[in-house]
């Protein structure tokens, strides 16, 4: 969105105050605009000629693979285009890489959502990666095929805000305009994903009370930083995990709202900073990298479901 001072955008929101709620939508939200990489938040991979190997076999071809660390479980996600191996941190997320691995070999129970019955059966075979958003990320991991699917129950965020940086991003540069880590794309995500909440923690319910208010208003949001924001959001962050930014070939959980993780996963297609700091990161491709693109190009329906569908034959933890 183009830059404007936080009065100006205060001032031309006032006087029509709508305090819209956001969507309820397993979803990882859409790329803004012009996102630009936030290189303070990355964490920089070890040099590939200093990480240990593992021999591995993937679409019939045996490699010697470079990976973080031989102890992380690996796991082989096998669609109709092809396998993709990735390397999962249950140091950085522990529940989450529980969960995902609980499921993919069936040995967590969830409910079924046509029968509501309880079942302890592989979870994600026979699923399908029914989102595809060209450049950015594929999504799949529905029992039902929709942002609406999930396992019967929620998982709560596993993300360390600071060590992303986020306490140290504000929410707006010395022009006025977001960070790109916010995903601000138009007015109305301004107004949603920014002053919604700000307006919310102090308080302020109308029109006539925010212009009264309006200096405050104004200081608060000059003084925010990116962490702050998403704390009035809902977000809530640990200490005692690291934390890593959803950079290219990350496997991350889809949500759009705090706390409410279940089954569906993300895979990014390119560095995602408009993720930053609202979604657990529990992984990394190590191979398959060319698999991940063909679905990342799949021809989409309107509603961004490839034609025809790509469907996930398995997810298996490779043997030691």
């Amino acid at each position: 969105m183009p830059a404007s001072s936080p009065l100006t955008l205060i001032r031309r929101l006032a006087a029509a105050l709508a305090l819209c709620p956001l969507l309820a939508l397993a979803q990882a939200p859409l790329p803004p605009l012009a996102a630009e990489v936030n290189e303070e938040a990355e964490t920089p991979p070890p040099a590939a000629d200093t990480l240990p190997l593992l021999t591995a076999t993937v679409d019939g071809r045996t490699e010697q693979i470079p990976v973080e660390d031989l102890s992380n479980p690996m796991v082989l996600i096998e669609t109709t285009r092809g396998g993709m191996l990735f390397e999962l941190f249950p140091r950085e997320a522990p529940e989450t890489v529980a969960n995902f691995l609980g499921l993919a070999d069936g040995s967590k129970p969830w409910i079924d959502p046509y029968t509501q019955n309880e079942e302890r059966r592989p979870f994600y075979d026979g699923l399908t990666f029914y989102r595809v958003v060209n450049g950015a990320l594929i999504q799949g991991g529905s029992p039902t095929g929709d942002a609406q699917g999930y396992p019967g129950y929620f998982l709560p965020d596993e993300i360390n805000a600071a060590s992303l940086g986020l306490d140290r991003m504000s929410v707006l540069d010395a022009q006025g305009a977001p960070s790109p880590v916010l995903g601000v794309r138009d007015q109305q995500d301004f107004q949603e994903m920014v002053l919604k909440p700000l307006y919310d923690s102090l308080n302020i319910n109308s029109s006539a009370q925010l212009q009264a208010r309006l200096g405050e208003a104004d200081q608060k949001l000059r003084a925010l930083s990116v962490q702050q924001l998403f704390e009035l959001r809902g977000y809530r962050y640990r200490n005692d995990l690291l934390s890593r930014a959803p950079v290219r070939g990350v496997i991350a959980m889809a949500s759009n709202e705090p706390n409410q993780n279940g089954s569906q996963f993300f895979i990014t297609l390119t560095d995602a900073d408009w993720l930053l700091g609202r979604h657990t990161v529990f992984g990394k491709i190590r191979a398959g990298l060319d698999v991940l693109d063909a679905i990342g190009r799949a021809r989409v329906n309107a509603e961004g479901r490839p034609q025809p569908d790509v469907t996930i034959l398995s997810i298996r933890v490779l043997p030691r």
